[in-house]
C-alpha cells in the first residue's frame, strides 16, 4: 500500500498563452468594436427610458 497515491491528483499546469503582437487590421476591428459597444449601450439607455413599443397581450382574431 502506497500511502500518497489515493485520492485527488492536481491538474498539470497549462502553458502561459503568449502575447500576439497585433497588426493594423486588427486595432482597427478592436477600435470598431468598442465604438459598436458605445453605441449598444447608448442605444439601451435611451430605450429604457421609454415603455413597451407594442402593447402587449393576446392578439385576437378579426373572427367571432
Amino acid at each position: 500500500m502506497s500511502g500518497r497515491e489515493g485520492g485527488k491528483k492536481k491538474p498539470l499546469k497549462a502553458p502561459k498563452k503568449q502575447t500576439k503582437d497585433m497588426d493594423e487590421d486588427d486595432m482597427a476591428f478592436k477600435q470598431k468594436q468598442k465604438e459598436e459597444q458605445k453605441a449598444m449601450e447608448a442605444m439601451k439607455a435611451k430605450a429604457s427610458g421609454k415603455g413597451p413599443l407594442a402593447s402587449g397581450g393576446i392578439k385576437k382574431s378579426g373572427k367571432k
